[in-house]
């Protein structure tokens, strides 16, 4: 079982952002982090290391990427345990997995900030915030939403990275070593 999960935002996408992914587990191995795995080509790895390395990995692997390929993408972190939970905590029918996803933030963003976001913003989709997730249904795809990563880190004050359902069922399977 892995304890940690590495989440990064824009790798791979459209042509933009290249990142090896072979390269990125180097970087984690080379940081002190042990069975390190990366899931599908858009920033997930999942690993071991001691706390003490684990709560340098969100300083050390950015900067290693925009050393090594010249750009920095956003990082969020979640251990085993919090991943489960996310999973536990979905306040949205399971017989929509297909336009269910999870944004998740690196903070948890306080109250007034929460209480400041729109739920007609982007209708007919739907949002919850809980801690430092926000559960996101989108019933016409997320192509057309206006539920973007720049709506919320900007009206949260932090930054995030969204997955959808599929990907956060499995992440958690891979964590649980399932």
């Amino acid at each position: 079982m892995k304890e940690y999960l590495a989440l990064l935002r824009g790798i791979n996408v459209g042509g933009k952002n290249k990142l090896p992914m072979k390269d990125l587990a180097a970087m984690f191995r080379d940081a002190g982090c042990t069975a390190v795995e990366t899931f599908i080509q858009s920033g997930n790895v999942l690993f071991d290391a001691p706390p003490a390395v684990a709560r340098q990995i969100p300083a050390i692997i950015p900067a290693q990427i925009e050393k090594r390929f010249g750009h920095r993408p956003p990082f969020v972190m979640r251990t085993a345990g919090q991943l489960a939970a996310v999973v536990a905590n979905n306040p949205f029918p399971p017989s929509h997995e297909d336009q269910l996803h999870v944004m998740f933030l690196a903070g948890t963003p306080d109250a007034a900030r929460i209480k400041s976001l729109d739920p007609e913003r982007s209708k007919p989709d739907s949002f919850l915030v809980r801690g430092a997730e926000i559960y996101l249904h989108l019933p016409n795809g997320g192509g057309s939403t206006k539920l973007t990563n720049a709506y919320f880190d900007s009206k949260l004050a932090t930054i995030s990275t969204i997955r959808n359902w599929r990907t956060v069922t499995k992440l958690n399977q891979l964590l649980q070593g399932e």
